[in-house]
C-alpha cells in the first residue's frame, strides 16, 4: 500500500475512497509533507468546481430515475485493484480538467490584460504627441468656424484640435475626427470629450487647405461621417 498510498490523494480530495483506503491514507498523510502539499492544492481545485458547478437543485426525481437504470444493468464483477484503478480514472481525469480550465481562463485573462496594457500605452501616447504638438512654438493657430477652441497645426502637419467645454459624448455615441481634403472626409480618430479642455490629436497628416471636422457618430467610429460636423476648423 505504501508504494502506491500517494496516488490515492486525488480519491481522498473528492472523498472516493473506501473506507480502509481512507484509514491508511489518513494515517500516512500526517507523516507526509509531500501529501500533504498535493492534498491542499486538490481541495482547492475541489472547491473551485464545486463553486462554478452550483446551480439549480435537480428534480427529485432523477435519483430515482438513476437508481432505476443502474438496477436494470447486469451486475459486472472486477477485481478489487482494477475498480479502484477504474474509480481513480476519473478522478484524475477530473483534476486534468480544472487544471486545463484553469490554465485556459489565466491564459485569456492575461492576453485581456496585455491587451488593455497596450490600450492605455497607445492613448498615453497620442496624448504626449498631442502636447508636442500644442506645445510648439512655431505651430500654426488655425480658428474654428464651429465649436469653441482651436486646431494647431505643426511643420509636419501633425495636428491636434484644443476644444472648450465640449460634452461628453452620448451614450453609445463617440467623437470622431476628420481630415477633409477637396471635400473629402479621412478618419482622423476618435475621442469621449467631457473635459473642460479636451486636447485631441489628430491622426494623419494636415496639408495646406485641409480643413478639420468632428462628427458624432456610433461607437467603435464609422468609414464616413453620417451627422453635420459640431467642430470644423477653417482652411488650414
Amino acid at each position: 500500500m505504501e508504494t502506491g498510498i500517494h496516488e490515492l490523494t486525488p480519491g481522498y480530495a473528492l472523498d472516493a475512497l473506501e473506507p480502509e483506503e481512507r484509514a491508511a491514507y489518513e494515517a500516512h498523510l500526517a507523516g507526509c509533507a509531500s501529501c500533504q502539499e498535493e492534498l491542499a492544492s486538490f481541495l482547492e481545485t475541489t472547491h473551485a468546481l464545486a463553486v462554478a458547478a452550483s446551480g439549480p437543485a435537480p428534480d427529485p426525481r432523477l435519483r430515482g430515475r438513476i437508481l432505476d437504470a443502474a438496477h436494470a444493468e447486469p451486475p459486472v464483477v472486477v477485481p478489487i485493484e482494477a475498480a479502484r484503478r477504474r474509480r481513480l480514472a476519473p478522478v484524475l481525469g477530473v483534476a486534468a480538467a480544472v487544471a486545463a480550465v484553469v490554465a485556459i481562463a489565466l491564459g485569456s485573462w492575461a492576453v485581456h490584460l496585455s491587451s488593455q496594457l497596450d490600450s492605455t500605452r497607445s492613448a498615453l501616447d497620442a496624448q504626449r504627441a498631442a502636447a508636442a504638438v500644442v506645445a510648439d512654438p512655431n505651430a500654426r493657430k488655425v480658428s474654428l468656424s464651429s465649436g469653441e477652441g482651436r486646431l494647431v497645426v505643426d511643420d509636419a502637419g501633425r495636428a491636434a484640435l484644443v476644444l472648450d467645454g465640449l460634452e461628453a459624448a452620448p451614450a453609445g455615441k463617440t467623437y470622431e475626427t476628420w481630415i477633409i481634403a477637396g471635400g473629402t472626409p479621412a478618419r482622423a480618430g476618435t475621442f469621449r470629450g467631457g473635459k473642460s479642455v479636451d486636447v485631441v490629436g489628430v491622426d494623419g497628416v494636415v496639408k495646406p487647405g485641409d480643413v478639420v471636422a468632428v462628427t458624432v457618430e456610433r461607437d467603435g467610429g464609422v468609414s464616413a461621417p453620417t451627422s453635420k460636423p459640431i467642430v470644423a476648423s477653417s482652411p488650414v
